[in-house]
């Protein structure tokens, strides 16, 4: 299975013209010109929005990237290094844009296309609208040159709309503040010393203070989520004081009570899928033996849920696979979630337990819960919180093939992408349509 703490460290890299206007404002223009650039709101929508996006992603994350970004992860871990010591990295373009989007996915919902060359860098973004007469895409690009200190905006355009370069740092303050960023922002202003842009490549070097790591975990859990983290890990306290029958330690008989509290707290207006995502945390620590003390140290004074260990499909490690996948997908994005469900068969099938199309059934399905739980989180809620059966939220995988050794896998299947296995795909993806509590 995926362990726990790569999923960590994986989830540790976490209307336009009235954000013009606020970020005009913060600038501290005068209310004439306010006044002169609201009467020509019209005339700037129409330059800056646009009908197509300028940017999409170079392909999809796939097993590779994930191998990359763990190893990269493994080797520049905050927690192994002492305040005060300098350490460098380099990324390359593909690797540089993957963190992006991971971290930006589900604060921005805008992919990021970077471009890199010596002394240079560009960057592009498409951020998609509401329906609206202008235009459905804001498409943004910036050019950042590099210098003795931290870099600086040259050039940046809305649409077809040029501004001046010096706006850039403001409009990057604002843009991290609506976002939940700003600590972030901060912080890498803190700890970072020189950055330098090579040609594909992206280097710099970061010096860590005595507080950084703490600074960390409060950027990736902040005080509202950590209230709600309280009130999940309080249910599964109650959920864990029951009977340990066999069928209560089915992870379906845990979700209806998680989920039937989500939906009672985002009554009367509150955050549904925040209250989702708090709850596919808790549960997912939970299942896979951790307390939320392992990353959040002030959880560590909650009252404690007795240990069980649940079971889906008759399995224990089923859980694992769903529910990391779930949260990966509720953090991040279904692409990055589904590519490190395939990165961890891949993996197995060169010494562990072998590639699982039966693990891979339990990725998807989870997955599908994450991605429902941002897109369509009330709807979930409804249909989880009346109580669901295995059958809801696992498709049916004890006929697919499973434990198989590289060469056995590339010899009954041909390899990622071949036909067969795109078939198999296919297979799984079809259980996992008609999955009753996931459509």
């Amino acid at each position: 299975m995926l362990r726990l703490r790569q999923w960590q460290t994986l989830r540790m890299l976490r209307s336009p013209l009235q954000g013009l206007m606020q970020w005009v404002g913060w600038l501290g223009l005068s209310g004439a010109a306010l006044a002169a650039l609201a009467g020509s709101a019209a005339l700037l929508a129409g330059g800056a929005l646009q009908n197509e996006p300028a940017v999409s992603l170079r392909g999809e994350i796939d097993a590779g990237d994930i191998a990359r970004v763990l190893a990269m992860a493994r080797a520049h871990d905050p927690r192994q290094m002492g305040p005060g010591q300098l350490d460098a990295v380099v990324l390359s373009e593909r690797d540089l844009e993957l963190l992006i989007n991971v971290v930006t996915n589900r604060r921005l919902g805008a992919p990021v296309r970077v471009t890199l060359q010596p002394g240079v860098a560009e960057l592009q973004a498409s951020v998609h609208l509401p329906p609206n007469p202008f235009g459905r895409w804001l498409n943004l690009q910036a050019q950042v040159v590099e210098t003795a200190g931290w870099p600086q905006f040259t050039a940046l355009r809305l649409g077809s709309l040029p501004l001046p370069g010096w706006i850039g740092l403001p409009l990057l303050r604002s843009a991290a503040a609506q976002a939940g960023l700003t600590e972030d922002l901060a912080m890498a202003g803190d700890v970072i010393r020189r950055v330098n842009f090579r040609q594909h490549q992206l280097a710099f070097s970061y010096m860590l203070r005595s507080d950084s790591v703490q600074r960390l975990a409060t950027a990736l859990v902040p005080a509202a989520e950590q209230q709600r983290l309280r009130a999940y890990s309080d249910r599964l306290v109650q959920l864990a004081a029951m009977p340990a029958t066999e069928n209560g330690r089915s992870l379906a008989r845990w979700i209806g009570p998680m989920f039937e509290l989500a939906r009672q707290r985002s009554g009367g207006g509150g955050d549904a899928a925040a209250e989702n995502r708090a709850a596919i945390l808790a549960l997912t620590l939970y299942a896979n033996g951790r307390s939320l003390g392992s990353f959040l140290p002030a959880a560590r004074d909650w009252p404690q849920p007795r240990p069980q260990r649940l079971t889906l499909a008759g399995r224990d490690d089923t859980p694992l696979h769903w529910l990391i996948s779930a949260a990966l997908a509720v953090d991040g994005s279904s692409s990055f979630s589904k590519a490190v469900g395939l990165y961890k068969e891949v993996d197995d099938s060169r010494g562990g337990s072998g590639f699982s199309f039966n693990d891979l059934a339990a990725d998807r399905a989870g997955t599908r819960l994450g991605e429902l739980a941002v897109q369509q989180p009330q709807r979930l809620q409804a249909a989880l919180a009346r109580g669901v059966q295995e059958a809801d939220v696992m498709p049916h995988a004890a006929d697919l093939p499973e434990s198989m050794p590289e060469r056995e896998f590339k010899r009954r299947f041909g390899g990622i992408g071949e036909p067969p296995y795109v078939a198999m795909l296919a297979e799984i993806d079809r259980r996992v349509d008609a999955l009753p509590a996931l459509r």
